[in-house]
């Protein structure tokens, strides 16, 4: 249950964070050292199913509510610049 978890939330970290390395690094490497914290955790803990539903809530949020933002215009002196929004799966 946990690997399931720990995969599900890497997918959507990398989907939701394609094109932006800085972040995409960084959350991978958030997502390795709160798995590393709880890795002793026993099955029959009480912590243990609130921290895989913690880890599943997370990617959830990445999947549903994380929208990427794209210049369309790449004019660094234009006060007036748009943007293209677009959510991480269309």
């Amino acid at each position: 249950m946990a690997l399931a978890a720990y995969r599900q939330l890497l997918r959507s970290i990398r989907i939701a964070f394609q094109d932006d390395m800085i972040l995409l690094q960084a959350s991978r490497k958030k997502a390795r050292a709160e798995f590393n914290e709880n890795i002793t955790l026993p099955i029959t803990s009480p912590m243990y199913p609130t921290a895989i539903t913690h880890a599943l809530d997370v990617s959830r949020v990445l999947r549903e509510n994380v929208v990427q933002g794209r210049r369309l215009k790449n004019d660094a002196e234009d006060q007036t610049a748009r943007y293209r929004y677009q959510g991480i799966y269309e």
